[in-house]
């Protein structure tokens, strides 16, 4: 049975209205997760974009080309039953956050960080003034907690939705201010990918390339693009 794989067993996808939101039909049938709860979203958008990854579907069903419908069916399944525990977890990301640890040496790698990580920092105390303290090496350092408590209170000000794109533009960056500069438009996800790479691509122009990290690298990009596309249509009509 370990080469079982479900089989289409639907001709249209459709979008309805229902209560709390929308749903998606396979040949009038509402869709149901993984835990059988009622796969209602919040936006007209996200449900239009889980019926175009239903419908391209072929005779076989492939989960992993449907990255909406994945992240729908964990926010309501997973981020909706630990929605306090899902926040911790997002916010003690300040508590290490990947722009606060600088390198000791080279000076052209210190100066490249900064370049590129400086401004967030910046950013994260204008906008909530959230001052983190920057380090050398990679003995962790004691924030702010004034810092973290207004970190903190903008992740739990986040619905499950919210919450779902978060754990993912924050985890595959490794900066919790890098996750909430995408998630408030302030900075592209392909750009904070750069920017959260700073250290990866100072080792790359030294060495040259891995061809089996660049494409694990590759995977972690594309999940950090959906991450915001995600974002995005839980705030579309």
């Amino acid at each position: 049975m370990s080469g079982w794989t479900a089989k289409r067993f639907w001709n249209e996808a459709t979008v309805a209205p229902v209560s709390g939101g929308f749903t998606v039909l396979l040949d009038g049938r509402a869709v149901k997760t993984p835990a059988k709860r009622a796969l209602v979203v919040p936006s007209r958008a996200m449900a239009e974009a889980m019926a175009a990854e239903c419908q391209a579907q072929g005779e076989k069903i492939d989960p992993m080309t449907m990255p909406v419908t994945r992240s729908a069916n964990a926010a309501l399944d997973k981020v909706a039953s630990q929605k306090a525990e899902v926040a911790e977890l997002i916010s003690a990301y300040g508590e290490t956050d990947l722009l606060c640890y600088r390198a000791e040496r080279p000076e052209e790698l210190i100066a490249q960080q900064a370049a590129a990580w400086n401004c967030w920092l910046d950013w994260a105390e204008a906008q909530y003034g959230a001052r983190l303290r920057v380090t050398t090496g990679v003995v962790p350092i004691l924030q702010p907690a004034a810092a973290l408590v207004a970190l903190a209170r903008r992740v739990e000000a986040c619905d499950i939705w919210e919450l779902a794109a978060l754990h993912d533009l924050v985890g595959l960056t490794g900066s919790l201010v890098l996750g909430l500069a995408v998630s408030d438009g302030a900075l592209p996800a392909a750009q904070a990918w750069d920017v959260s790479r700073v250290d990866e691509a100072f080792q790359i122009a030294q060495w040259g390339t891995d061809e089996e990290a660049a494409a694990l690298a590759e995977l972690k990009k594309q999940a950090l693009l959906h991450a915001e596309r995600f974002w995005i249509l839980r705030h579309t009509a």
